[in-house]
């Protein structure tokens, strides 16, 4: 099997340390169904093409331009030269600008993974002691980076024997959780059902494992997919969930009986001796 490729190759620095680095995708589209879009009357696959939107005609790709639209209908025609030269430095070094704590996380933020690995032998030494001082001081390195062409903010991590680099969503992308929470009402709760749930809750805690992760959604499109093609009926929908709970201690109390969960008798206050 072929090693993959990586996505980018430079600089991690710290300080006056640096070593050669090169970044690898984490995630892998491989597993998951396409679709290609096929004209109704024929069934042929079509293809997408830019138009001008006054005359309709098609647009030959070396006739387009990035264009931004200042004003209404005004556009600043943006040469790929010109983005080109924007002498960035973050586009082959990933300076660290400052550390933080792995606890500290805000994981709302945290958007695409990549693995970091040295780029050559020599600059595994170095890479090793960088990372083993992080692991050490359980922190993770704040850096930026230009990857396809864009500026990214994100946060290298320690990582088995190499890093992980995630990509971050900045803050103007974040939807402040406030307008979301502060109509939330908070309504008083028996304390009796809080055990009953806790109870159910401490029954099913495990270990987080990916690996038994399932892509509901894709099995099904795969499990409609075959039986379209051996002219089979397409697998029932899955049913709708139920309303509300209404009566929501005897539902807890039904989900302790099923799960086979006793609950233990609490003790009774004692007489104080005189």
């Amino acid at each position: 099997m072929a090693a993959p490729r990586a996505v980018w190759k430079g600089f991690l620095k710290v300080g006056s340390v640096s070593c050669g680095v090169k970044l690898v995708g984490a995630t892998s589209e491989a597993g998951k169904v396409h679709f290609k879009i096929l004209n109704r009357e024929d069934g042929l696959p079509v293809k997408s093409a830019y138009v001008d939107e006054e005359t309709g005609d098609v647009v030959p790709s070396e006739d387009q331009i990035k264009g931004y639209e200042a004003e209404k209908g005004d556009f600043i025609e943006i040469e790929p030269d010109e983005i080109k030269k924007l002498k960035l430095s973050s586009q082959h070094t990933l300076e660290v600008s400052e550390f933080v704590a792995l606890d500290d996380i805000d994981t709302r933020y945290l958007e695409k993974p990549y693995y970091v690995i040295p780029a050559d032998g020599a600059a595994v030494e170095a890479f090793t002691v960088l990372r083993e001082a992080m692991k050490r001081k359980r922190v993770a390195a704040r850096s930026c980076v230009v990857l396809y062409q864009r500026g990214r903010e994100v946060v290298i991590q320690p990582f088995g024997k190499g890093m992980l680099l995630t990509e971050l969503r900045t803050h103007n992308e974040m939807v402040s959780e406030s307008s979301v929470f502060d109509d939330l009402k908070s309504p008083k709760y028996d304390e009796d059902l809080l055990e009953i749930a806790s109870l159910l809750i401490d029954k099913k805690v495990t270990k987080f494992d990916p690996s038994k992760f399932e892509d509901t959604y894709e099995d099904a499109l795969i499990a409609m997919i075959d039986a379209k093609r051996k002219g089979k009926k397409a697998p029932k929908p899955v049913p709708q969930p139920k309303e509300n709970v209404v009566d929501l201690a005897s539902v807890l109390r039904q989900s302790l009986e099923k799960e086979g969960i006793k609950r233990q008798p609490k003790a009774k206050a004692g007489r104080k001796s005189a």
